[in-house]
């Protein structure tokens, strides 16, 4: 029979990893700044399981991203910081703390409610954690830097969206998208250095995720989308130069670009 293991199995096993006589040598060397990647890593995959609605990956891949927390907690005890009890503690009293609805007796109408409520929670946490230090509080506060661009992009807008700095109306955004668009393009135009291009293209990507909050769609879902579109499509085209015994390098753009347009209709007539 199978050994059925638990929590407190996982614990031990990562302790021993980290032994420094006994233990596995990389785990050993390990420190946060090089597991940081991994964890990473991992949560892609999570999202990338939920994606292809792949339940056994999904299994999986939660099993490696709590194996990341426990990593972390063993070596965040090893130098008497906390435990994996502690961050267990934590959470616990965070959730209780921010769901007075379900453990107190407040109530809320709605899941509209529910987040405004959670933000008012979150922002009084904020402010309690930025007097303790000394600093002024900001609407800004807690927006980690770690975060992918596109999605810190839009909780940025969001938070400042909270306190009133927010185009009211959408189409006020498209004209901001356009522009941007005459500020890059000007920049690319008269020959400016890197720099200059780089910061107008980041300006322009800014209101893009700025579109999408106001359109209610996440930008980074739409660009994976857009990446998966675009590798079916690309390898519908090697597909057909195949057919014809050839390969992209043997092509040209005009004639690989009449074959996109022949996987796209192919596409279309299977809908």
């Amino acid at each position: 029979m199978t050994k059925q293991y638990d929590i407190n199995d996982l614990l031990d096993i990562m302790n021993r990893l980290r032994d420094p006589t006994n233990g596995c040598p990389w785990d050993v060397e390990q420190s946060f700044k090089t597991i940081a990647p991994y964890t990473i890593e991992e949560a892609y995959e999570v999202e990338e399981a939920i994606e292809n609605n792949d339940m056994v990956s999904l299994k999986d891949e939660l099993g490696d991203l709590l194996f990341q927390t426990v990593f972390h907690a063993q070596m965040a005890k090893e130098e008497n910081a906390f435990s994996f009890a502690d961050v267990v503690q934590n959470v616990s009293e965070k959730m209780v703390r921010r769901h007075p609805h379900v453990f107190g007796d407040t109530t809320v109408e709605d899941a509209e409610a529910q987040i405004t409520a959670w933000e008012e929670h979150k922002a009084a946490e904020r402010a309690a954690k930025a007097a303790s230090t000394g600093k002024a509080p900001s609407a800004l506060d807690g927006v980690t830097s770690g975060l992918p661009a596109l999605l810190r992009s839009v909780k940025l807008q969001n938070r400042a969206a909270r306190v009133g700095f927010d185009w009211p109306e959408t189409e006020q955004v498209i004209e901001k998208i356009q522009e941007e668009c005459s500020e890059l393009l000007v920049e690319v135009r008269s020959g400016a250095d890197a720099s200059r291009v780089e910061e107008e293209f980041g300006d322009l990507l800014f209101v893009m995720t700025n579109l999408a909050r106001h359109l209610n769609i996440e930008p980074e879902t739409c660009l994976r989308s857009a990446n998966r579109k675009f590798e079916r499509r690309f390898k519908g085209v090697e597909e057909k130069l195949r057919a014809k015994g050839k390969s992209p390098e043997q092509s040209d753009l005009a004639e690989m670009d009449a074959l996109w347009d022949e996987v796209k209709s192919d596409e279309k007539s299977d809908r």
